[in-house]
């Protein structure tokens, strides 16, 4: 199967080619490629029996090359007195037929349809930029007059943006357009600075002017014709490999632990992505074995977004344990089809040797490393489409611990699970009233998935998959052994956040005649909540759609509402912020005064932050303890979250310095509470309330 590369990498025209126009000074035909390099591209579409036009021929030995092997119907054109001049005399005795002609290639006097072919090598680049691109618009003009039907207009070009898109839209309507990418030009007066591929363009010329645009482009001078449906799309496709072949530069030039450049690889014939792949260097300081220079790691499917292999740190920390100097970790995509660990070797190997540290051995043997041995299992079980987030999956996938998870994921953003829940076999659902453990039970349904139907697999309600929610749970015990096992009396929470449902419904379901509020914002989310994810409300466990900011004001405006626990778990979809949760407006002051005015005089606000900027969470804390006397913290290993319990207490009481001697009591008695509660529960409640609570902070 072919691949074609598209790199994340910006790839900047304006600065990048103004420096290299500056750098290449009066060599500028040597960085179009000589003979050798350009031949086979040349000769698919030009004949020795054409007769062809050579469009700013200059100095360079291209058109002697091409008449030492047969091309002998070759007019040169040029609007130096003094290049043509040179020409003809230094050919005069070797090539008598080879003819040069000083000429204005935007008026010719040539007749219309005279010739098979057009040649230009670096002539449109240099003069694209005249006349604000009226110069060279003329010359493709005059081109297209001269060459007959069929005939082709071949030009090696360096491919910036305004020449290529004035070149491009000039001819795409009646012609055929291709272009074909080659390697970048490596030779004595090439700049550590760039790395500049060669592009050449191949317009066609019809007849009679076809519906539909066309428009191809090519890896190397024999790779497949991928056709794009527009010109925008054919431009971006030429950019992308610019990129990549910067991208590759920089590789080659050396290895840089702080840069972690990736690039997708694209089904060379849809032009949908099939692999990522993020290239990560170990730190100058590692000790490596001295052979270790370079290997591969496979990502097993659906686990791309774990914390090891979506997030900077995690790829780090792969990279040392791997103790290879380059690392390239290969995330396979959703909707693909793989068929073993073996063919995606074979399929990813000559792509990902371009990729290989500098100094490494042309002989090494580079390994294929991945966890077990297999490419993970997913299976996309539902897709849907938000109007406020866009589109999104629900998605099966075998985690490390050999369970099965369902995931939600918005496709806005791939590397991030929205929602997860663990999975168990409808089947045994029954026999599951014992305490399993998280990483080493292996429950029936993850022994074979893909002979399992999803409607065979039903959500764990009893198993929290975020540790955020655990601790969230075990924050009940801020209330007091009395609240929480009080029937006469039942706790009441307000949660911000739906979801996929699993904490308010573990809430719901084991917390004795706890009441549940929940505001969601999204009505897609209700559905697939209750769709996918075996949420189910009832008189004790309601969902309000609706902002939950204004129903926050709503019910404070109210007067009349007061809860037991009040949460917030709502992420924020601005990614420039430094704060992915929650949105800066839930943390204001004036709101949190509204969360305070709300709670009971023994309740607790818990929320879960999660913020990257040390000054803007300083920020949040500030105002938080602002507000309420009481505030602990609940770091999460190995993440960026923290979970805020904070305590509304009576009177003006005084701030702790330590966390509260009873509370690991009151932790225990809430453990017993939630094990008493499973007869009339689906599930058996797998959490430690005591270890949640073990790292409580005082800030």
């Amino acid at each position: 199967m072919s691949l074609l590369p598209r790199t994340a990498e910006e790839f900047s025209s304006a600065d990048y080619w103004e420096r290299f126009f500056r750098k290449r000074g009066e060599k500028a035909f040597e960085w179009y490629g000589d003979y050798n390099s350009l031949c086979g591209v040349l000769h698919k579409y030009i004949k020795p029996r054409d007769k062809v036009l050579v469009v700013g021929c200059g100095n360079s030995e291209l058109s002697e090359q091409l008449y030492d092997v047969g091309y002998h119907q070759l007019t040169n054109i040029d609007i130096s007195e003094t290049v043509v001049s040179h020409m003809n005399q230094r050919n005069a005795e070797r090539r008598p037929d080879l003819t040069f002609q000083q000429v204005d290639a935007t008026q010719t006097d040539f007749e219309s349809g005279s010739f098979q072919a057009a040649l230009d090598k670096g002539t449109l680049d240099a003069m694209a930029s005249e006349e604000d691109g009226a110069l060279a618009g003329r010359m493709l003009a005059e081109v297209g007059r001269v060459l007959s039907v069929g005939g082709r207009y071949v030009c090696v070009t360096l491919a910036q943006e305004h020449v290529i898109k004035l070149a491009v839209e000039h001819f795409a309507q009646g012609w055929a357009v291709r272009i074909h990418c080659l390697s970048g030009q490596q030779n004595e007066v090439s700049d550590s600075s760039f790395a500049l591929p060669v592009f050449v363009l191949v317009c066609t010329k019809f007849r009679q002017a076809p519906p539909f645009a066309v428009l191809e482009l090519c890896q190397g001078e024999d790779g497949a014709p991928v056709r794009l449906v527009s010109v925008p799309e054919l431009l971006s496709a030429v950019k992308e490999r610019q990129a990549y072949n910067l991208m590759l530069h920089k590789l080659r030039g050396g290895t840089d632990a702080s840069s972690t450049p990736s690039l997708t690889l694209c089904h060379a014939a849809t032009g949908r992505p099939r692999y990522t792949l993020t290239v990560q260097d170990s730190l100058p300081s590692a000790k490596l074995p001295r052979s270790n220079y370079f290997a591969i790691f496979i990502v097993p499917q659906g686990r791309e977004s774990d914390w090891l292999y979506g997030s900077a740190e995690g790829r780090t920390q792969l990279a040392s344990s791997a103790k290879f100097r380059r690392l390239v970790i290969v995330a396979m995509h959703r909707d693909q089809e793989y068929e073993d660990m073996q063919a995606v070797q074979s399929e990813l190997s000559p792509m990902v040797m371009e990729l290989a540290p500098p100094g490494m051995p042309a002989n090494q043997q580079v390994p294929f490393l991945s966890v077990g041995g297999d490419l993970g299992w997913r299976e996309v079980i539902g897709r849907g489409l938000s109007a406020l987030t866009g589109e999104y999956s629900v998605e099966d996938v075998r985690g490390e611990d050999g369970h099965l998870y369902r995931r939600l994921i918005f496709m806005n953003n791939s590397q991030l699970v929205q929602s997860e829940s663990r999975l168990r076999s409808a089947t045994t659902a029954s026999s599951t009233h014992k305490k399993k453990s998280k990483k080493k039970a292996k429950p029936s349904v993850s022994e074979a998935p893909a002979s399992m139907e999803a409607k065979d697999r039903s959500v764990d309600r009893g198993f929290l998959c975020c540790t955020h929610h655990e601790v969230m749970v075990a924050g009940l015990a801020m209330l007091g052994s009395d609240a929480i096992s009080n029937k006469d009396h039942p706790v009441s929470v307000l949660l911000v956040g739906l979801g996929g449902g699993g904490l308010p419904q573990f809430l719901h379901d084991f917390v004795p005649c706890a009441r549940v509020e929940v505001v969601e914002l999204d009505p897609a989310v209700l559905e697939v909540a209750q769709t996918w994810f075996g949420f189910q409300t009832d008189k004790r466990l309601n969902v309000i759609l609706g902002d939950g900011l204004e129903h926050i004001k709503t019910l404070e405006s109210q007067g009349g509402h007061s809860f037991d626990v009040i949460m917030f778990d709502v992420d924020s979809k601005d990614t420039t912020l430094g704060m992915s949760c929650p949105p800066p407006a839930f943390v204001e002051t004036s709101l949190l005064k509204k969360v305070y005015s709300l709670l009971t005089p023994r309740g607790v606000f818990m929320l879960n932050l999660v913020c990257r900027d040390s000054a803007l969470r300083k920020s949040v804390l500030e105002r938080v303890q602002a507000v309420f006397p009481c505030v602990f913290s609940r770091g999460i290993e190995g993440e960026v979250n923290e979970v805020l319990l904070c305590c509304r207490s009576e009177g003006e009481g005084h701030k702790p310095h330590a966390v509260p001697q009873t509370l690991q009591q009151t932790a225990k008695d809430l453990q017993k509470t939630l094990r008493a509660n499973t007869q009339t529960a689906p599930c058996v409640p797998q959490i430690d309330i005591t270890a949640m609570l073990n790292d409580l902070k005082v800030i």
